[in-house]
């Protein structure tokens, strides 16, 4: 494997991203409208509108605000502009994104209306969506990227073929001094024990039992004994797989043969460095990808089974298959067709390197089959009910 180099654009802040977005960023959902207005008016920005933002308290608040920011700071946006109905709340999600040095401007709607605001934001948009397009790629190392990685609609050939293929890739990026990140909390359930002996340290292992075990709680307090339908999917039953335990194992295969996670983060938070880091993260395939988009993750390795069309905003999302049938009646979804490990014509080994060139040229700026195909999902997690 040659691959060490890429061309990426180096941000106020250090960090490296592989696309150059100005986003339209609504704090509420009463702000989408706007929000999407402006994208109209100015051509090359982009809207994330999502159905969130009034009455939260604690730490859903908190995960609000983080994966607000966090989207805002992620490197692959360049600048930002922030439509609020009311000032104070507009204000902390600009002050937050501000701190990473990206241009970042708020407007609220209160004592305004719709069309002052519009306007106002539009004219800033233009001037940064000009400023962003003068940006110019710069020449990166392979240990300057955050790659995150969730599988989706898993079946038989995920565990034998497409999660080992992100396993080797984990595991060379891993050796390049590359950030990584796993997580999906819900499916390691019965291979959580095997997981926690694969951090680092014992203290890193104890913090994933205390974030599983907190999962755990909630669907024991719930009296929910029987997840079928949930986990494993509907999906993952058709493609064969009967348990939870067998869906977690093949999940783990993610994680590669020797990497060793260092940490644990909170859904949305960003890694404090390099290595590889387990998130705790919903399995619900929009909710998670966008967790690792806020927590500033660039490139995201997506395999699939029975095949999932998953897209997002700002991160690009690789999505490989080692299904042959998901990979004929589904290919305009899969930018890496693995199946033909499964028949002896191609080792992991080989997978693993197809799989970093495809990271390479996405961040050197090709289009996944999601972007290509304008997939956009942005899904806020939400923690409780409404105040």
């Amino acid at each position: 494997m040659s691959a060490s180099k890429f061309r990426g654009y180096r941000r106020e802040n250090g960090k490296v991203g592989v696309r150059n977005h100005t986003i339209i960023l609504p704090l509420d959902d009463l702000s989408n409208a706007a929000s999407e207005a402006v994208a109209n008016n100015i051509k090359g920005t982009m809207a994330l509108p999502h159905p969130y933002g009034r009455l939260q308290f604690g730490e859903d608040l908190e995960l609000f605000f983080r994966t607000l920011i966090g989207t805002g700071t992620n490197p692959n946006v360049a600048a930002v502009v922030v439509i609020g109905i009311e000032p104070e709340w507009t204000g902390r999600v600009v002050v937050g994104i501000a701190a990473s040095g990206k241009p970042v401007k708020g407007f609220s709607i209160e004592r305004e209306g719709d069309i002052n605001t519009i306007a106002k934001a539009s004219r800033q948009a233009m001037e940064y969506v000009q400023w962003a397009s003068e940006l110019q790629r710069a020449e990166c190392s392979m240990d300057e990227l955050y790659v995150s990685t969730k599988c989706g609609e898993s079946d038989t050939t995920s565990g034998l073929a497409s999660n080992p293929t992100v396993g080797n890739v984990f595991d060379k990026l891993n050796e390049m001094g590359a950030t990584t990140s796993f997580g999906e909390t819900s499916e390691i359930m019965g291979a959580e024990l095997v997981c926690q002996e694969r951090a680092a340290t014992p203290e890193v292992g104890e913090a994933f039992m205390r974030t599983f075990n907190a999962y755990n709680d909630i669907i024991l307090a719930n009296k929910t004994d029987d997840l079928s339908g949930s986990q494993p999917t509907k999906g993952n039953i058709r493609g064969g797989l009967t348990t939870i335990e067998e869906k977690a194992f093949g999940n783990l295969q993610k994680i590669g043969k020797k990497s060793r996670y260092v940490g644990v983060l909170k859904p949305a938070e960003a890694p404090g460095g390099p290595g590889m880091w387990f998130m705790d993260t919903s399995s619900a395939a929009a909710e998670a990808v966008t967790l690792w988009a806020a927590s500033g993750a660039v490139v995201h390795l997506f395999p699939t089974g029975q095949g999932n069309i998953i897209g997002n905003p700002i991160l690009p999302v690789i999505k490989l298959s080692a299904n042959p049938l998901t990979c004929r009646t589904m290919s305009e979804h899969i930018d890496v067709d693995v199946s033909p490990i499964l028949n002896g014509q191609l080792t992991l080994d080989e997978a693993g390197d197809q799989l970093i060139d495809m990271i390479v040229r996405t961040c050197n700026g090709r289009l996944t089959a999601a972007e290509a195909l304008g997939h956009r999902e942005f899904v806020l997690t939400k923690l409780y009910i409404s105040a």
